[in-house]
């Protein structure tokens, strides 16, 4: 896709960033988590994704020693589909091969078999089950990792 910027995320991008969660998620993050993220979690890396100065995705991870925990990774639902995905990817291998972390790991909903296929397509396998780890649905959580990050 053209015209696309990755930046670091800031308090001054929230509002957008927002804007996505609550299009995205069942269970959104309040607007008061990502600013504590952003502002007091020393392990917390995110960046934003923008097209034409518009926020279009973000995605993030924690850093714990040589391992990052994906925390999110979210793209408006116009711009699903056309690579934005990938290019936040891409750009979180890049941000974790510079912080030296070696390996990464998420959870992902048992049932969003999109989001399964996308973290295969990049190496993480499934490693565990989070039972009932959703509080909107008890679904159980799939547990990948990524060993070669």
């Amino acid at each position: 896709m053209d015209n696309l910027e990755v930046e670091k995320m800031t308090i001054e991008h929230i509002d957008g960033v927002m804007i996505i969660e609550h299009l995205c998620f069942s269970i959104p993050w309040s607007k008061e988590a990502f600013i504590e993220e952003i502002k007091s979690n020393k392990f917390a890396r995110y960046i934003v994704a923008k097209k034409d100065c518009n926020i279009i995705g973000y995605a993030g991870l924690w850093k714990i020693f040589d391992e990052g925990h994906i925390t999110n990774i979210a793209v408006h639902p116009e711009f699903q589909g056309i690579g934005v995905g990938d290019f936040l990817m891409n750009n979180l291998l890049v941000l974790a091969k510079n912080e030296n972390i070696v390996k990464l790991t998420l959870e992902v909903r048992a049932g969003n078999t999109k989001a399964l296929k996308f973290y295969r397509k990049y190496g993480f396998i499934e490693q565990g089950i989070r039972k009932g780890y959703y509080s909107d649905n008890k679904e159980d959580a799939i547990i990948m990792w990524k060993e070669d990050a």
